[in-house]
């Protein structure tokens, strides 16, 4: 059996705004009590439109993100269109749902927008469960970092509103998270595509 105590931590948030949908997350890789990385990646592009934030064990987040990436190109070339952020979150929810019995320790937030300026965010659990928010975080440090978006949040913000909240929330999880820590990675997602930016 797993032991708990070696679960990788993470604080990882998603906010949908007025235009787009904010994805972050901070870099510390650590393993029990040990540092392993302070430059984890935990926030990837999926399409041109769509992005995912993770927290896990590192090489099952990258494993699905790589098997995402190759069925959502697939499936867009099937379709002659970019996905929604439902059709792959949908998709990534079977992906790992079929792995149930040895699942992808990895928690996921989905998130992007559609081509009517629609922006959405989706929570997935190791076993595939789709369940979709105006925001959400997982990882060790969530709850800390939910306390601080729900006194702040608002459908109608914008772009830098929402980035400022993220990594504020990120920021507010750090203090009390060891697990968490080193920098913040931001993906931000809106009709004009998706930009990646790294703060401290």
């Amino acid at each position: 059996m797993f032991n708990q105590a070696f679960m990788p931590g993470a604080t990882v948030v998603g906010i949908s705004y007025n235009d787009g949908v904010i994805l972050a997350s901070e870099k510390r890789v650590s393993y029990g009590h040990f540092i392993v990385s302070h430059q984890g990646k935990k926030v990837f592009q999926i399409n041109d439109n769509v992005g995912a934030a993770c927290a896990g064990m590192i090489a099952d987040m990258q494993v699905l993100m790589k098997e995402m990436k190759i069925y959502a190109n697939l499936r867009e070339l099937e379709v002659k269109k970019p996905l929604s952020p439902n059709s792959v979150a949908k998709l990534m929810g079977v992906l790992m749902h079929e792995k149930r019995f040895f699942p992808y320790l990895t928690q996921v937030i989905v998130g992007g927008t559609e081509k009517n300026g629609k922006s959405s965010i989706y929570v997935l659990d190791p076993v595939g469960s789709v369940i979709p928010d105006d925001y959400a975080t997982i990882g060790t440090g969530a709850e800390i970092a939910i306390g601080i978006i729900e006194q702040e949040y608002s459908s109608t913000m914008n772009e830098e509103t929402a980035k400022i909240l993220a990594i504020k929330s990120i920021h507010a999880a750090l203090q009390r998270d060891s697990a968490s820590g080193d920098g913040v990675d931001v993906l931000i997602i809106d009709k004009d595509g998706c930009k990646e930016e790294t703060n401290n």
